[in-house]
């Protein structure tokens, strides 16, 4: 997704936490509670050993992916606080989500999430968890709450450089299913995470059945109008992309989110336009309408050929994001594939 204040407690030592082995500075910590069946374990967590005690009654997730998850296998009970939105909660979910307080639409500061008093912190992207998001993994440690990042954001990742990294793999589903097996598994409900990975598979079973685009082409644009950030070949568009057998007009970079000028679009000019239609306020050209409208009265997009026929797909800015959303994407752009006759 296109990208510390002093604590006033000295520590905080919780229940149901995982310890961050090998961070240094943190307290150790003691589960005061009976440790669920299954624990302590450890997990491997984006080059991190995670030692697992309990499971956490008092998560924060600091990112819309990691909250919708959560809320997915019925934790909203376990959760003090979510932050960083871009769309309205997935639907069917509103009520439980309605229960737990929002930190803030974007990165909250990290004397907010700590006056939680948490016992765990997840995140989908390593850079909310780095300077310049809401704290380091390290800085969490010193305080006693251990972390978890979502292996779609570091498992064939490369985030050392600037923007929103490089893909070194292809993502696929498997990475995405694996987050919602972990996650069911430190908070001890495994079974409803095998129940979620199994509805996804089914989901993309039956919109892809029968499905053929190959020689379609397609872009993906999340956000900016004036530099804007479209879709590399190997993030979840490229799931969708390569789910439909289509082509992304930039499947010639792994740059996660590379920012691309218009002439560059224009020249390449997709079948189909996939754009976000995101409720956040932090780029320009958020919502569907205001890409829209930019698209049909710019002199270098306007004659584009999607762009006549208005060939759009307006997708969330999770359904792009890789995240259970994703499954939503490959849903919507298969159905607006073959309403433009696009696919069999």
């Amino acid at each position: 997704m296109p990208i510390t204040r002093p604590f006033r407690r000295a520590a905080l030592l919780v229940s149901g936490a995982l310890l961050l082995a090998g961070c240094g500075g943190g307290p150790a910590i003691t589960a005061t509670d009976t440790a669920a069946a299954g624990n302590p374990r450890t997990l491997d967590n984006c080059g991190r050993q995670v030692e697992i005690a309990a499971p956490p009654r008092r998560a924060v997730s600091l990112n819309q992916g990691t909250t919708e998850i959560l809320l997915s296998l019925g934790r909203a009970d376990r959760m003090v606080g979510t932050a960083t939105w871009t769309d309205p909660v997935l639907p069917g979910l509103e009520e439980a989500n309605a229960t737990v307080p929002r930190l803030a639409d974007n990165y909250p500061s990290f004397e907010k999430v700590l006056d939680t008093e948490p016992d765990f912190a997840a995140a989908s992207f390593a850079s909310t968890l780095a300077e310049g998001g809401v704290a380091t993994r390290e800085r969490f440690a010193e305080f006693g709450v251990p972390t978890y990042l979502s292996p779609a954001d570091c498992v064939g990742k490369d985030n050392s450089g600037e923007g929103d990294g490089r893909r070194t793999e292809p993502l696929t589903m498997d990475t995405v299913y694996r987050e919602v097996r972990e996650l069911a598994g430190i908070f001890d409900v495994p079974d409803r995470g095998e129940r979620l990975v199994t509805e996804l598979k089914a989901r993309v079973d039956e919109a892809t059945a029968g499905i053929d685009a190959s020689g379609v082409t397609l872009m993906y644009w999340f956000a900016n109008s004036e530099s804007p950030y479209l879709a590399g070949c190997c993030g979840a568009p490229g799931v969708i992309t390569g789910e439909l057998g289509a082509k992304n007009v930039f499947d010639d970079t792994r740059a996660e989110w590379p920012q691309v000028s218009w002439e560059t679009v224009a020249a390449r000019n997709p079948d189909v336009l996939v754009i976000g239609d995101l409720t956040r306020e932090s780029q320009t050209a958020e919502s569907a309408e205001t890409k829209i409208e930019f698209l049909e009265s710019h002199p270098v997009t306007r004659n584009m050929d999607a762009v006549r026929e208005g060939r759009y797909v307006l997708l969330s800015g999770q359904a792009m994001n890789p995240t259970i959303r994703t499954v939503d994407g490959l849903e919507k752009v298969v159905a607006a594939l073959r309403e433009h006759g696009f696919a069999g």
